[in-house]
């Protein structure tokens, strides 16, 4: 009598309803169909889009804008693996000195920086040495070095915290482990602590590169020819703004979506070199 009690073997099983869950799908289809709509039916012509794709002006800023980002990206890296370690540094000025860079190139904007950058000719007319060489600044500052130092160095401020974290992610053991077999502070960086500290690493400064790429949009303000320059120099002959914005728009996608991709498969390889490691 007791086993025929509790035998649950006759009864049905009833999925729980979400029904919250399937409001919001809800809403968000809705959402995405209003927009659809309003593309589809708004003041766009998209045969303009496919034709200025692909045009010179528009590849020509694709080109400066990658190659900004990378430029911009390595001086950002080196800058930080720099500040970084003297940040960890027992010396009060190195450690005082990299403090301050941080707090002041990550205190102020981007577009700031570019605009003081390519202006600074008001403040220095000449740069050189003394006695040397100098020359204008107007002649050096051009829209290229102007937009290379504002990102780059902005850049390595950020990323001298994303290193400095990875740095501190290592265990002390490591640390006295290559002191007491004789290594110097650079030895034990490089063979021991920095292959370690990558893993860490990677993923912020892997996303601060893409940040990158789209950071470079602000150095239109200076006429660095990116692509949204470029895009900016088209309609302003054309008029057609919202169709090369979105030209702009698609480029952007596709970078962006390459990169992570990128990014996605160098994190794997560090997580299988680390976990590698822990096996050994």
């Amino acid at each position: 009598m007791t086993d025929t009690v509790y035998q649950v073997s006759h009864l049905t099983l009833v999925p729980r309803r979400h029904y919250g869950r399937m409001l919001a799908a809800a809403l968000v289809i809705a959402a995405l169909a209003v927009i659809v709509h309003a593309f589809a039916v708004g003041q766009i012509e998209w045969r303009f889009v496919g034709e200025f794709l692909t045009v010179p002006a528009i590849m020509s800023g694709l080109v400066n804008t990658i190659v900004m980002a990378i430029l911009a990206m390595v001086l950002g890296i080196v800058l930080g693996i720099v500040f970084a370690i003297m940040r960890l540094s027992e010396n009060p000025v190195l450690s005082t000195t990299a403090l301050g860079y941080v707090w002041f190139f990550r205190a102020i904007p981007a577009l700031l920086q570019l605009l003081i950058w390519f202006n600074l000719a008001l403040v220095f007319p000449t740069i050189g040495i003394p006695g040397l060489f100098s020359v204008k600044t107007v002649e050096v500052m051009t829209p290229f070095v102007a937009a290379l130092l504002g990102l780059g160095i902005q850049q390595g401020a950020f990323t001298a915290e994303v290193v400095r974290a990875g740095l501190l992610s290592v265990d002390r053991g490591q640390y006295e482990a290559a002191q007491t077999i004789g290594m110097t502070r650079l030895q034990m960086l490089r063979r021991i602590i920095m292959p370690q500290a990558m893993r860490v690493i990677v993923p912020p400064v892997g996303n601060e590169f893409i940040g990158m790429v789209k950071l470079t949009s602000l150095a239109s303000v200076i006429q660095y020819a990116e692509i949204l320059h470029s895009a900016q120099n088209i309609y302003y002959a054309n008029s057609r703004v919202i169709e090369l914005l979105i030209v702009a728009a698609i480029w952007y996608l596709v970078v962006v979506t390459i990169l992570s991709l990128i990014q996605g498969r160098i994190e794997k390889y560090f997580s299988k070199g680390v976990a590698a490691g822990n096996a050994k």
